[in-house]
C-alpha cells in the first residue's frame, strides 16, 4: 500500500468516459479536490490509442466510466450487439490488460444489473453478494456486463464498482429519477440504487487508497419506484402523479428484460468506515438528494417550468 504522502505527490488521474454522465462528474470532482486529472481522448476498444495515451499521460490512477448503455435505453443493445460486445467486453478487457502491464491501478464502473430476485434472494430478504455468479441475462446489455465482470476477477490492481439505477440531484436523462418521472406508467419493485452525491466521492477515496476487488456500489437497503416518486412529489414537484403497471405489462413494451434486485452492501459499508466516507441508508440518501434537487432547480431559475414532462404529453 502507498503512504498518504506518496499518493498526494504522485497522483495523476486519467478518466475514460469524459462525455458520459458519470465520467464528467468524476472529472469535476477531481478538479474540485485539486487533483491532477486528464480526460482520456482514446476509445477503450482501440488498444493502440489507449496504450499510447497511457504511455503519454503516465497516470497513477485510471478511472474507467466508458461503455455502451444504449440510447434512449438498454433496448438499443439488443439490435446493436456487435458494437455492444466490442465496447463493453473487448474494450473493457483491453484497458484492464493495458493497465495491468503498466502496473496502473484502475477503477472500473460496472453494473449490478446482472441479478434478479430468485428463490434464494426474495424481495425483503438477503441481497446478492459480490461472490455470487450473475443470474440475469434477459437483456444483451446485462449479459455482456455479467460476462466481462466475471472475467475481470482474473486481474489484480482492479477495483470494480457495481452501480445500479444511479440517482443524482440534476435532471440528466441518465438520472433514474428523470427516467421514471417521464414514463407514462412505472412498475413498483424494491431495488438497490446508487446515490451519486455520496458514492462518487467514495469511489475516489477507494481509488486513492488503491482498493481492489469487486464491490456492490449502492447505498444500503432497497427502495421502490413508488417510494422514490413519493419523495420526488414531496420535495420537487407537488403536482406530480403516476400510474403503476405490472412487470408482465412492462415486458410487453420493452425489447429487453429489466433487472430487479437487492445487493448486499456489507463489504462496501466496511470500506466506507475504513476510509471515513459517508454512506447512508437508501431512503435517507434519496430524500437528501431530492431536497438538493429542488434547491438547485430554484437557484438555476426557470422552476417549475424546467421540470420533466411525461413522454408523449
Amino acid at each position: 500500500a502507498e503512504s498518504g504522502d506518496q499518493q498526494d505527490m504522485a497522483e495523476r488521474y486519467l478518466v475514460f468516459g469524459k462525455t458520459g454522465w458519470i465520467g464528467g462528474q468524476l472529472i469535476e470532482l477531481l478538479k474540485a479536490q485539486g487533483k491532477e486529472v486528464v480526460a482520456a481522448t482514446s476509445r477503450i476498444e482501440d488498444l493502440a490509442a489507449v496504450s499510447a495515451e497511457l504511455d503519454s499521460v503516465k497516470p497513477t490512477r485510471v478511472l474507467m466510466a466508458a461503455g455502451l448503455t444504449g440510447r434512449p435505453n438498454v433496448d438499443w443493445c439488443e439490435t446493436n450487439q456487435e458494437e455492444t460486445l466490442k465496447v463493453n467486453v473487448a474494450g473493457t478487457l483491453l484497458i484492464a490488460d493495458a493497465c495491468k502491464h503498466r502496473g496502473i491501478h484502475i477503477t472500473i464502473f460496472g453494473t449490478g444489473c446482472i441479478y434478479e430476485y430468485d428463490a434464494a434472494h426474495v424481495i425483503g430478504g438477503k441481497g446478492f453478494t459480490e461472490d455470487e455468479p450473475p443470474n440475469f441475462a434477459k437483456s444483451f446489455y446485462s449479459k455482456t456486463k455479467g460476462m466481462v465482470q466475471e472475467m475481470l476477477r482474473s486481474y489484480d490492481k482492479i477495483l470494480l464498482l457495481r452501480v445500479r439505477m444511479p440517482i443524482s440531484d440534476d435532471l440528466s436523462d441518465r438520472n433514474f429519477v428523470t427516467k421514471i418521472v417521464r414514463y407514462q406508467k412505472v412498475v413498483n419493485v424494491p431495488n438497490s440504487m446508487t446515490v451519486l452525491r455520496e458514492l462518487l466521492p467514495l469511489s475516489l477515496a477507494m481509488s486513492a487508497a488503491a482498493e481492489t476487488g469487486v464491490y456492490n456500489f449502492t447505498n444500503p437497503g432497497a427502495i421502490s419506484h413508488n417510494e422514490v416518486l413519493a419523495l420526488y412529489k414531496r420535495h420537487v414537484d407537488p403536482d406530480f402523479e403516476w400510474v403503476n403497471f405490472s412487470l408482465e405489462e412492462q415486458d410487453k413494451v420493452l425489447k429487453a428484460g429489466r433487472s430487479n434486485n437487492t445487493l448486499d452492501t456489507a463489504k462496501l459499508e466496511a470500506a466506507a468506515r475504513r476510509l471515513g466516507q459517508q454512506l447512508t441508508e437508501i431512503h435517507e440518501a434519496v430524500e437528501a438528494t431530492m431536497v438538493n434537487m429542488r434547491r438547485n432547480l430554484e437557484r438555476a431559475g426557470g422552476y417549475p417550468a424546467c421540470l420533466p414532462r411525461k413522454i408523449g404529453s
